[in-house]
C-alpha cells in the first residue's frame, strides 16, 4: 500500500509518499479499513518532530483518526463486517491507504455525511466528550472557556456544549476566528492578541468565573485560566502548546476549591474508549444526523500535498479540521 514516511532530517523531518508500504493484517478484536479520508491533528506534527512517539504496539505511521470502508475483520465476534462505512479513532497508521482500527473504536458514518466529513469527527469528539463531559462534568446552565475556539476541537466544543445548554466563552487569534466561533454559537469570544483573556471573563461573569476551561495551551496560561475559574471550577489540560511547566498560587486554588485535571487519549486502552463511543453513538449522533452540530471542514489536501496540509496547521491559519483526502 501507499502510505506516508517520515524522514529524518537535521533541519525538520520531511514527510514523503511511500509506495511500498506493507498493508497491515487485524488481529482478532480490530478491522482493516481501505482509507478514504483522514484527519490531521497537532499530535500529528510533534510526532513528525520527535516529541510524540506512538504507544507500544501501534503503528508508526502518522494519523489518529480515519474515515473509510471495512475490507476485512480480524474475528467472529465483531459487531462490523466487510463494506461497512464506518469513521474510527486510531492510534496510528491513518496517512495511508490501509489503516487498523479497533473494532471498539469505530462508529458508523452518520447518515448523509461523506467520508472527509466523517474523517474530521473521531479525534475532536472523543476529546471532548471524554473530557468536557466525563472528567471535567459539565451540567447544563454552567459554563465554558474554550481556548483555541478556532480550532478542531475548538469548533466542536462551542458546538457540544451549546447543544447541551451551555454558555460558551473562547478565545481566538484574530478578529476573523473570533467572528466565526459566534457564528458557530459561542456566546463571546476573545482576541487574546489584543485582549487579557482573564479580564474579559472576570468582566463578563461579574467576577465569578467559568465553571470549566478546556485548555490546550498550557504554559502560562496556566495559573492565568486559575484566575478566571469559578469556585468549584475544574480546568481541564488537553495540551501543552506554550510549554509544559507554570507556577501556580495554591492558596487561591484552595480557597475557590477548585479542581485540575488533564489526560491524553491515545494511550488510553480500547475497553477505555468503547465506553466513549457508546456515549457518543448514543448522545451525539442524534444531533449529526439532525445538523445540530457539523464538523467544520477548513481545507481538504491529497495524501501526497501532507507537507502543505502540516504547514497550514502549524502556522495556525485553518479554522476547523484538516483533512487528507487518500
Amino acid at each position: 500500500m501507499r502510505a506516508i514516511e517520515i524522514i529524518p532530517n537535521p533541519t525538520g523531518n520531511i514527510l514523503q509518499l511511500c509506495k511500498e508500504y506493507p498493508t497491515p493484517i487485524p488481529a482478532t478484536h480490530q478491522v482493516l479499513i481501505k482509507v478514504k479520508a483522514a484527519g490531521i491533528n497537532r499530535p500529528d506534527l510533534m510526532q513528525r518532530q520527535g516529541v510524540y512517539p506512538p504507544p507500544p504496539g501501534a503503528s508508526p505511521i502518522l494519523g489518529l483518526e480515519i474515515a473509510g470502508t471495512i475490507v476485512e475483520v480480524g474475528g467472529n465476534g465483531n459487531h462490523f463486517k466487510v463494506g461497512d462505512a464506518v469513521c474510527a479513532l486510531v492510534t496510528g497508521g491513518g496517512y495511508a491507504e490501509y489503516c487498523l482500527a479497533s473494532a471498539a473504536c469505530c462508529l458508523p458514518i452518520p447518515d448523509g455525511f461523506n467520508f472527509v466529513q466523517a474523517a474530521a469527527l473521531p479525534e475532536t469528539l472523543f476529546t471532548v466528550w471524554s473530557n468536557v463531559f466525563q472528567r471535567g462534568r459539565l451540567m447544563p446552565n454552567e459554563t465554558l472557556l474554550v481556548h483555541g475556539g478556532g480550532s478542531g476541537i475548538g469548533c466542536t466544543a462551542i458546538q457540544l456544549a451549546k447543544a447541551f445548554g451551555n454558555k460558551v466563552y473562547v478565545t481566538a487569534g484574530s478578529d476573523e476566528k473570533c467572528q466565526r466561533c459566534l457564528d458557530l454559537g459561542a456566546d463571546a469570544a476573545i482576541n487574546y492578541r489584543q485582549q487579557d483573556f482573564v479580564e474579559q471573563i472576570n468582566m463578563q461573569t461579574d467576577g465569578k468565573g467559568v465553571d470549566v476551561i478546556l485548555d490546550m495551551i498550557g504554559g502560562d496560561y496556566f495559573p492565568r485560566n486559575l484566575k478566571c475559574l469559578a469556585t468549584e471550577g475544574r480546568l481541564l489540560q488537553i495540551a501543552i502548546q506554550n510549554g509544559a511547566k507554570s507556577e501556580i498560587n495554591l492558596w487561591q486554588m484552595m480557597l475557590k476549591r477548585q479542581t485540575i485535571t488533564g489526560s491524553t487519549l491515545r494511550a488510553r486502552d480500547d475497553n477505555f474508549k468503547k465506553h466513549i463511543a457508546h456515549q457518543l453513538q448514543e448522545k451525539v449522533w442524534p444531533l449529526l444526523a439532525n445538523g445540530m452540530i457539523k464538523p467544520i471542514i477548513d481545507s481538504v489536501f491529497p495524501l501526497a500535498d501532507v507537507e502543505q496540509a502540516h504547514a497550514r496547521m502549524a502556522g495556525n491559519q485553518h479554522f476547523g479540521k484538516i483533512i487528507l483526502e487518500v
